[in-house]
């Protein structure tokens, strides 16, 4: 598995990262902070990356229900209710 960078996690570009393994990231990050045995410096970074982890997260899920509302057919119901299109 790819190591990620500092830079990739506080964006949220690790593509390579799935939604469990996020979730798992910030867990981490969270008992780090729970802790308090963590300096400012350092808890601004871990907040950093949890909102990057945070956001890929968001992307992830919102690409998997595009993909299910695909397959159910609900896309194009989606798109012509939008629209104020009515459906036959």
């Amino acid at each position: 598995m790819k190591k990620e960078s500092k830079t990739d996690l506080k964006n949220g570009k690790d593509s390579e990262l799935s939604i469990e393994e996020s979730f798992m990231k910030l867990d981490e990050i969270l008992e780090k902070l729970e802790s308090g045995d963590t300096s400012l410096e350092a808890s601004f970074e871990l907040y950093e990356q949890g909102i990057g982890l945070v956001r890929h997260a968001g992307e992830s899920i919102d690409r998997v229900e595009k993909k299910l509302k695909i397959l159910n057919g609900e896309a194009d119901d989606d798109a012509a209710a939008d629209e104020g299109g009515q459906q036959d």
